[in-house]
């Protein structure tokens, strides 16, 4: 039997999704990634005795399939039921939401279930893909660093943020390149605080409805987290679009006025973060895209709705398509 290799450019959850579905049902996978990790947006910043969540927050399990590898990353310790006091503000009064919505974080961070997926799937770090070419012998895959790639592919798939995908597909895969921009990615600042003692707010995560925030939470309030107490403070994407240049202590000035305004603290030190693409303004729902001429897909979560589980499940889909094909 002729053993498929396939070529998976980004490691975020939808790509390792993809490559782990792909090697189950026999298919030889090579995951490419410019971090120096895998997970994606599923991240954690750690200094000097202190950890914090900077991209997703929490994630949800509606659907069954994803719930069912909710429950193997939890049976594993790679992921936990989080169950913070939770409040939201509109900028007059707080409440308190009234909702049984379980979230769920990766433990003891929140790369955890992007590593799990990581294992035992072959992933080349720190490599950015510059170019894709198709030929007689394969995909040909070009990098930043060191040149064409020597391994040729049967297919390729395009695991990244839209505005990522767009370049590498142009020339190649105009349709594909087409579904790309049909779905833009905003950016977002994140701000990392760290403190000496615990803060006394009486609540561990908020939705903001006012001013520059849209979420703050106490990270060290997620299940298996260790170090000193930190808070995440995420800005609204309107609010990161028009600041997204801004200097990074500009941006930590704005926000922490904010969360004074919200009763917190001073921290003793605090670290900003820029995601150029965090979310797509409005999410396709077509799960993911596949050209099965050319032999090249997209998946990701800004084609099924967003958020973590809509990554895990374009993931699947794009596998599914192409094994089907």
């Amino acid at each position: 039997m002729t053993v498929y290799q396939v070529a998976i450019i980004g490691a975020g959850i939808a790509g390792l999704s993809c490559g782990h579905a792909l090697q189950q049902a026999g298919a030889q996978v090579q995951l490419f990634d410019k971090s120096r990790g895998p997970a994606g947006r599923m991240a954690t910043r750690r200094g000097d005795g202190w950890q914090c969540d900077h991209g997703a927050q929490y994630f949800t399990a509606r659907d069954p399939d994803f719930r069912s590898e909710v429950d193997r990353w939890t049976r594993v310790g790679a992921a936990a039921l989080w169950q913070p006091r939770l409040k939201s503000f509109d900028g007059r009064q707080w409440h308190l939401p009234q909702s049984a919505l379980e979230r769920f974080v990766g433990t003891p961070h929140m790369t955890a279930p992007g590593r799990l997926l990581a294992a035992d799937l072959p992933l080349s770090l720190q490599v950015t893909i510059t170019g894709l070419a198709p030929g007689p012998a394969g995909w040909m895959l070009s990098t930043a660093d060191t040149g064409p790639v020597v391994q040729r592919f049967d297919a390729v798939v395009v695991a990244t943020p839209s505005n990522q995908a767009m370049p590498l597909l142009q020339g190649v895969a105009p349709r594909l390149a087409d579904v790309a921009a049909t779905a833009e990615m905003r950016g977002r600042w994140a701000l990392m605080l760290q403190f000496d003692a615990p803060v006394a707010l009486d609540f561990d995560a908020a939705f903001i409805n006012h001013g520059p925030l849209a979420w703050v939470a106490r990270n060290s309030s997620k299940p298996g987290r260790s170090g000193a107490e930190t808070w995440l403070l995420h800005a609204t994407p309107e609010w990161s679009m028009d600041h997204l240049e801004d200097a990074p202590d500009a941006v930590a000035a704005a926000l922490l006025h904010a969360f004074a305004a919200l009763g917190g603290p001073v921290p003793q030190g605090h670290t900003a973060h820029r995601w150029r693409y965090a979310d797509a303004a409005s999410a396709l729902t077509i799960g993911c895209a596949w050209d099965n001429g050319a032999r090249i897909g997209l998946c990701g979560d800004w084609l099924n709705g967003g958020k973590v589980e809509g990554a895990w499940l374009s993931g699947r889909a794009m596998a599914r398509r192409m094994l089907q094909a």
